[in-house]
């Protein structure tokens, strides 16, 4: 197998990376990372020496580079993507520029190196917010953020290479996704490092948000089976089935650290927050899928690796991230 991870050095994308190399002997990897921010090549510090993977930093958005990079290889699995909603609201253009700009040209340089399979990595965020029931695979998208609207138009792009050139694309849509090597801007990780050093815990207006936490390894190893087994031009929606209220999570939070509900603190909601979300994923149970962690035993597990890796997450929640939150609540550091 030999596949492109764009984005590898994500949160996401590093844990593919990882769990290819632990799962799949035969692997070869290449790595291609802008490193933004969000990219750090220490998520995968101890597989520096490991042959099977080569990383190159580069853009996604530059056509060219790409198509001389990717060919030869066999699959091309894209992460790479900027995530963070809060951002999206005060940087839109970079979100359009590397969700939508940057899948074209991984789109057509896939096109042109005959490439045998490209699986987009989206979002359960493209349906928006849901009142009551499920999202299917089927289901209408009504995104509310920039972000969510660069990924929705990101898979649709996807789709239309699928429907006009014959390329073998599938989306993978998963829920909101927690584990080790997370950045501390998103709300898990944000939440238990605030926690660990005695620091509020900002909660947008009452908490009650709903969202399916879906443990990142569950998801690496879903869209393994998807690269293997998964059908071209379909999409595959990757959930745990329940739904938590970030209130709740935020508790188990300090509970597992044992630390008191007097940290928690009701910030200003965001504009255009989504109140619930909510997928079907009986496609990938059918394909033999299902989650293996527990929400208990994978928060558990995610307290212990934060609190363990003090110096990896230290760093990054300085300078311009400590700024950026400044911003966002007014003042307050984050």
């Amino acid at each position: 197998m030999k596949v492109v991870v764009t984005g590898g050095a994500g949160f996401v994308g590093s844990n593919f990376i990882r769990y290819l190399l632990r799962n799949v002997p035969d692997c070869r990897i290449l790595n291609i990372d802008k490193l933004t921010y969000a990219g750090n090549l220490n998520n995968l510090s101890d597989f520096f020496t490991d042959s099977r993977h080569h990383f190159v930093r580069e853009d996604i958005c530059r056509q060219s580079t790409m198509e001389k990079l990717i060919r030869g290889w066999e699959a091309v699995v894209n992460f790479a993507a900027e995530t963070h909603v809060d951002r999206s609201l005060m940087e839109p253009e970079k979100f359009l520029r590397t969700d939508v700009w940057g899948v074209f040209s991984l789109l057509e340089a896939s096109r042109r190196c005959g490439l045998k399979k490209f699986l987009q990595i989206s979002t359960d965020e493209v349906y928006g917010s849901l009142i009551r029931g499920t999202a299917r695979e089927s289901s209408c998208l009504s995104p509310s953020n920039p972000y969510a609207a660069s990924k929705a138009a990101a898979d649709l792009l996807a789709f239309s290479y699928y429907k006009t050139y014959g390329l073998a694309v599938s989306v993978v849509r998963s829920t909101n996704n927690f584990g080790p090597f997370q950045h501390p801007e998103k709300m898990i990780p944000l939440f238990i490092t605030n926690a660990l050093e005695n620091e509020k815990l900002p909660l947008y207006g009452d908490g009650r948000q709903v969202r399916q936490w879906l443990f990142v390894e569950d998801n690496c190893r879903a869209i393994l089976m998807i690269l293997q087994r998964g059908q071209t031009g379909q999409v595959y929606h990757v959930s745990p089935g329940v739904g938590h209220r970030n209130i709740s999570i935020a508790r188990m939070i300090l509970r597992l650290l044992g630390k008191p509900e007097s940290l928690l603190q009701s910030v200003k909601d965001r504009p255009g927050h989504d109140r619930r979300y909510c997928l079907s994923s009986e496609k990938m149970r059918k394909l033999g899928w299902r989650p293996e962690w527990s929400l208990e035993k994978a928060l558990a597990a995610t307290v212990k690796w934060y609190q363990e890796n003090p110096g990896w997450w230290g760093a990054l929640k300085k300078g311009a991230f400590q700024e950026y939150y400044r911003k966002q609540y007014g003042g307050q550091t984050c």
